[in-house]
């Protein structure tokens, strides 16, 4: 190996050692925004109950409905991130 590809195999190292920080902080922000929406909302149902829409409460809403919109727009967002994160550090799957 001479000192050009030595050279690259560094900054390539140092490249990826930059990767798993950044998806791993990644990863916790977005459980982060799970457990408000799982767990948090939840808690405060009772509050939101005394504002009604549509004849339901605003609790109800945001426990039944709310919650899995905020997953569905939490996959999203994840996956967008994580496949930004790959194309910068060179890990981007082949499609």
């Amino acid at each position: 190996m001479n000192a050009g590809e030595k050279a690259a195999a560094k900054k390539a190292a140092g490249h990826h050692a930059d990767y798993w920080p950044r998806t791993r902080r990644l990863m916790l922000i977005t459980i982060a925004i799970w457990a408000v929406l799982g767990f948090g909302i939840h808690f405060f149902v009772t509050v939101f109950n005394d504002i009604v829409i549509l004849g339901f409460p605003l609790g109800f809403y945001l426990a039944a409905q709310g919650a899995l919109i905020g997953f569905v727009v939490l996959i999203f967002w994840f996956s967008r991130k994580q496949e930004e994160l790959d194309s910068r550090y060179g890990m981007a799957e082949d499609e």
